[in-house]
């Protein structure tokens, strides 16, 4: 065979020859889409999936205070899509403790798009409660009077349960407070920390940052102050300059949250089961401004 001789056509060669071609093509293409449903899915959900305890640290913690007219129970964190990740939850309106009456559970969630930023939250001021009316109240120049708290007082069956809002006339260090407690066997399940008349005021209590690192004692109720102090303390701790913008959608700031971490001083407190003998005797000490009745409870088995 000369140089110039071409081999004979091989039809069988060319066909397998043709099918290596398009089975690369085939391959390099599905390694592409591959590659892209990564990038465009698989990747933002993994990114979505980190971060996990700071949605449980500050976001969750943010919104029970944001919420303080609502006992909330957080889910497991988190629901991701390749767009946004979603912490579930449950709220149910505060009432008094005891007796019969109706408590609805609800689910919501607080959601964190692909941007970083929070979607709209529920709730919240929007929400309008008693309890966060009362609270709006706290440090008001036009406080509820005496007087006339002693006149719904005195149309209630002393044995009935309250939820009420005592309002100090100089806020109390945790000890003053533990003190207070005790004379009348007060339970102060949320402390006020700060005093914003018209608006929510930063409210703190037990288990309202889940994950503290301050361990509950056992005891009474009353003696639960400094203990409340520590784990606000200890959850503005972990507070950083970049939380500053997911703190506003909260309602709050980061200097507000710094100044009344600091202070530690209670402006008031909510107890959820105190009975109305009890309200009318420490409604009568020069240390406290005014009590708000915010709810009560009947009990059919002794009213």
């Amino acid at each position: 065979m000369s140089e110039l001789d071409l081999p004979d056509f091989d039809p069988r060669a060319t066909r397998r020859a043709v099918r290596r071609g398009l089975l690369k093509t085939a391959s390099l293409v599905l390694a592409g889409l591959l590659a892209l449903v990564l990038v465009l899915v698989v990747a933002p959900i993994l990114f979505q999936r980190g971060g996990t305890d700071r949605m449980y640290d500050v976001y969750a913690t943010a919104f029970k205070m944001y919420n303080p007219g609502y006992r909330i129970q957080v889910g497991e964190c988190c629901e991701a899509t390749p767009w946004s990740k979603s912490l579930p939850l449950t709220a149910t309106q505060l009432r008094a403790y005891g007796g019969f009456s109706s408590r609805t559970e609800a689910a919501y969630k607080i959601t964190k798009n692909l941007f970083g930023g929070l979607d709209h939250l529920p709730l919240g001021n929007e929400a309008n409660t008693s309890v966060a009316r009362a609270l709006s109240r706290v440090g008001h120049k036009d406080p509820i009077g005496k007087k006339e708290a002693r006149e719904i007082l005195a149309g209630l069956p002393k044995a009935m349960r309250a939820l009420a809002l005592v309002e100090f006339s100089r806020p109390a260090t945790a000890e003053q407070l533990v003190a207070f407690g005790k004379r009348y066997e007060a339970c102060p399940e949320r402390i006020v920390y700060e005093a914003r008349p018209g608006s929510l005021p930063i409210t703190f209590g037990p288990f309202t940052w889940e994950r503290s690192p301050v361990e509950p004692k056992s005891g009474w109720c009353y003696d639960n102050p400094p203990e409340i102090l520590a784990e606000f303390r200890s959850w503005d701790k972990i507070l950083q300059p970049s939380d500053t913008d997911d703190l506003r959608d909260f309602d709050l700031t980061l200097d507000r949250v710094r100044k009344a971490a600091k202070a530690g001083l209670a402006y008031a407190y909510l107890d959820e089961g105190v009975k109305v003998e009890r309200l009318q005797k420490l409604l009568e000490d020069p240390q406290v401004l005014s009590v708000a009745l915010i709810d009560v409870t009947f009990d059919i088995a002794k009213f």
